[in-house]
């Protein structure tokens, strides 16, 4: 699957967050007259696989190409694509891996402009990892063309979409509530914060990074928001009844502490932040970020349900939807690029293209199951 194939509008680049779905796609790679390997075997053989597309990726809309900037026929429309898999393992997204990591993530980027993709997506610490330092790319082969974009504008989109959504499912005022952001510096944090913080009552911010947290809480603080900042969960001395958790955690290792009771929180990390055993007094836990695809997706060969280990069809990570949804419209540009700059207006923006297209907020889940009673023909069996 590494040659060019012409028409070819977007690659995703992405990995797997446990070795239980890393397995699943070796499985597929080898193909049903291998028996699966081994857990020990697994992880012996992943660090030594080298960045690969492993499949082709199409995707619908419920619109023609009439919606973008340069026309086209109507009706149906679809999008070509591949997934890269960078194949970083599960147990080396720690600090001390970053050099090793980022070479992984330059090969798929190189995968991507062999292949002829148009537009790239990058999925996870993919994501994480080049945001702030694009310049990286900069050192690939010649692109011909091809753009790269995070997909952090139309992810932090869903986030608040989703966190909107659960305020309502949960009879919330949203403009009564105390927000908190864990990882409020990063990208999807510090775009989390811009978009919620003029709905709501008070926002903390909680980041490792002291400087960028003063510098983000100035910014708010301009608009006539009350900010606090913390470096630490714990210090913060008011109970936060919404909560955003992107931090670029390399494990579901997250303990909130003190929140308030039944509060509202939003895993909007890759892999989750939580902690699986963490006692937060019956907070009401959603995984965010995550768009569905009402005109259709699939993989060839298929990795339904692995690459998408959701419990509905077509629901997909908003980073790589993002990348979808450029496609669709036909504007292959880098629409979400460095650390900081998603504002209200570019999200209204890639909302509205990924609406046109028929790609909308997932319903709503965490790890007990669906949040929201919906149509059984949505569900998977």
């Amino acid at each position: 699957m590494g040659e060019s194939v012409a028409g070819l509008d977007f690659a995703l680049i992405g990995h797997q967050e446990s070795w239980r779905a890393a397995a699943d796609v070796l499985a597929v790679l080898r193909g049903p007259e291998h028996p699966p390997l081994p857990d020990d075997e697994t992880k012996d053989i992943l660090p030594w696989i080298p960045p690969r597309p492993v499949c082709h990726v199409e995707v619908g809309s419920i619109a023609g190409w009439n919606g973008g900037s340069n026309g086209g026929s109507k009706g149906g429309a679809k999008a070509r694509g591949v997934y890269i898999d960078s194949f970083i393992p599960p147990d080396h997204l720690e600090a001390c891996y970053v050099c090793d990591n980022l070479a992984r993530v330059r090969a798929a980027a190189s995968c991507a402009i062999q292949a002829g993709a148009k537009i790239v997506s990058l999925g996870g610490f993919s994501s994480i990892l080049i945001e702030g330092n694009f310049d990286l790319l900069d050192r690939l082969p010649e692109r011909h063309g091809t753009i790269f974009t995070t997909g952090n504008t139309l992810t932090v989109g869903f986030i608040v979409q989703g966190i909107r959504k659960m305020c309502a499912l949960e009879g919330r005022n949203l403009r009564k509530s105390t927000l908190l952001i864990v990882g409020a510096t990063g990208d999807l944090g510090s775009g989390c914060a811009r978009c919620l913080a003029p709905m709501v009552r008070r926002v903390l911010l909680n980041a490792r990074n002291v400087e960028r947290l003063r510098r983000l809480a100035t910014e708010l603080e301009a608009g006539g928001v009350e900010v606090e900042i913390a470096t630490g969960i714990e210090q913060f001395s008011a109970e936060a009844d919404v909560v955003i958790c992107a931090a670029s955690l390399a494990s579901s290792s997250l303990l909130l502490g003190r929140i308030a009771p039944g509060a509202i929180v939003c895993d909007a990390g890759y892999p989750k932040n939580l902690a699986p055993d963490g006692q937060m007094a019956d907070a009401k836990i959603f995984f965010g970020g995550l768009g569905q695809i009402k005109g259709g997706l699939r993989f060839t060969p298929d990795f339904h349900g692995i690459l998408n280990r959701h419990p509905f069809p077509d629901v997909v990570h908003g980073c790589l939807l993002e990348g979808m949804a450029l496609a669709l419209e036909r504007r292959f540009e880098p629409f979400s690029q460095g650390r900081g700059f998603i504002t209200p207006e570019r999200v209204r923006e890639i909302e509205s293209i990924a609406e046109r297209h028929g790609i909308y907020l997932a319903p709503l889940y965490n790890a007990a199951g669906p949040l929201e009673i919906t149509c059984p023909a949505q569900r998977r069996l």
